[in-house]
């Protein structure tokens, strides 16, 4: 029996499936116009945490994890750096999925991309002036927010509370201040499709109504994402989602909500605009991966973490000794196993501190649970997934090994850790034994 925290009912609940044979989880994934940091990163290891669980529980698991590869700072971006659009979004969706596999993030089973969706955001946006619950103004189309009498449900804001402390002046061609944009116009320097309104593209968050309907169909589970996203950008998914599909309910659209809380420095959030910002490879010159998975995760998922030095070192010395114990018994399987202390640590809300501190316990008593080990290694070392490589990339792993071999045997030591740490970037744990050095990814 697995309980998770409801961000829509606020309280813990007890999960139960839509349908046990297939479980049906959507979580928010990254807007590819930068590299992803350490506190976007928070909100990706998070939605991983919860989806190895329940695929360790059921026999089935779909989990969907879009990327917005059509937004307004990706159009900035594209200028900045002059590429184009789709040379941009590649870029930064290349270093996304290379970034998160160095922290042993999985790959979602379907990752959709908003531009492959745009004929049916178009399909719902007509449908949704049909039922006059959008309209269209001088090529912009918004969707009228009164028509959804639970518009709040999910954030607590209510709409007559949010005319207050407004400091943007509210745009005129809408009937609303609260109406949110469904499509914008784009001008001929700027990416678009045509439409019945006009050559545009979609507002941000009509996309995941759509992919997550047609990829999931609805309800599904777990509708999932970081803290930030409560406001505006879910409550505005459920609104226009419900709306469009005559439901009065959210639970009608995802029956559980999941929010994952901040990664904070000092006590102040991370964030680009505020330029503190610590990049995932910046901290792989003095880390490894699984150390810095092990900090994301020595904190329950809903609470803060007060990201620090300290919390790396200390994540990186329990991940030592952890690894030191675990190293004698790599022939036990990464799986999960339920009815071990670490498995119901997990199916009481993710509880990743109590978890880590019942293996670490394990390890002081030298006490051997290959039940307890099988779970410990499914959840913190990070892949599940067999990683299949070609030819031509063991060949290159077997070349960097040579030549840091090579390194080491004329006293280059420095360049031999250059060539441990690309290996590391690319996945590869190697260990000297015996005169010979062994690989694994």
């Amino acid at each position: 029996m697995m309980h998770l925290y409801n961000s829509l009912s606020k309280q813990k609940e007890e999960f139960i499936p839509l349908d046990p044979n297939h479980i049906k989880f959507y979580s928010c994934g990254p807007t590819v116009y930068n590299k992803i940091h350490i506190g976007n990163a928070r909100a990706f290891i998070a939605a991983d945490l919860l989806s190895k669980v329940l695929k360790g529980l059921y026999p089935k698991v779909t989990y969907v994890s879009n990327i917005t590869d059509i937004d307004d700072k990706i159009i900035e971006a594209s200028k900045r750096e002059n590429l184009s659009i789709k040379d941009l979004t590649k870029k930064y969706f290349d270093i996304y999925m290379e970034d998160i596999g160095l922290i042993g993030i999985n790959p979602p089973d379907i990752q959709p991309f908003a531009t492959n969706f745009i004929k049916e955001m178009i399909a719902y946006i007509e449908k949704l002036i049909r039922l006059e619950k959008a309209y269209e103004v001088n090529g912009n189309v918004l969707f009228r927010v009164s028509v959804f009498k639970n518009y709040g449900c999910l954030s607590g804001r209510i709409i007559e509370e949010q005319k207050h402390g407004k400091r943007v002046e509210v745009e005129s061609y809408k009937e609303n201040e609260n109406d949110f944009i469904l499509w914008k116009p784009s001008n001929e320097k700027e990416p678009g499709w045509n439409s019945p309104w006009g050559f545009g593209r979609p507002g941000w968050h009509l996309e995941c109504s759509v992919m997550s309907e047609i990829t999931l169909d609805i309800p599904f589970d777990i509708h999932g994402g970081g803290n930030d996203l409560k406001f505006p950008h879910h409550e505005n998914e459920i609104a226009q989602t419900c709306a469009c599909n005559g439901l009065d309910n959210a639970t009608d659209f995802a029956k559980y909500w999941f929010h994952n809380g901040f990664l904070n420095l000092e006590d102040e959030k991370m964030s680009k605009s505020l330029g503190n910002v610590i990049y995932i490879k910046d901290l792989l010159n003095e880390y490894q991966g699984n150390h810095v998975r092990l900090a994301l995760l020595s904190t329950q998922y809903r609470q803060p973490i007060p990201w620090s030095k300290k919390l790396l070192d200390q994540a990186k010395s329990i991940s030592k000794k952890i690894n030191s114990f675990l190293e004698k018994y790599e022939y036990v399987e990464s799986k999960f196993v339920k009815n071990t202390k670490i498995a119901d640590a997990l199916l009481d809300d993710l509880n990743t501190p109590k978890a880590i501190r019942i293996m670490q316990d394990l390890v002081q008593s030298a006490t051997f649970d290959p039940n307890e080990v099988a779970t410990y290694k499914y959840i913190f070392e990070g892949s599940n997934q067999d990683v299949s490589i070609d030819d031509i990339t063991v060949q290159e792993i077997e070349k960097l090994i040579a030549e840091r071999n090579a390194a080491r045997n004329a006293g280059d030591y420095a360049l031999a850790d250059k060539i441990r740490a690309k290996l590391s970037k690319m996945n590869v744990s190697i260990k000297d034994v015996g005169g010979k050095t062994e690989w694994k990814i």
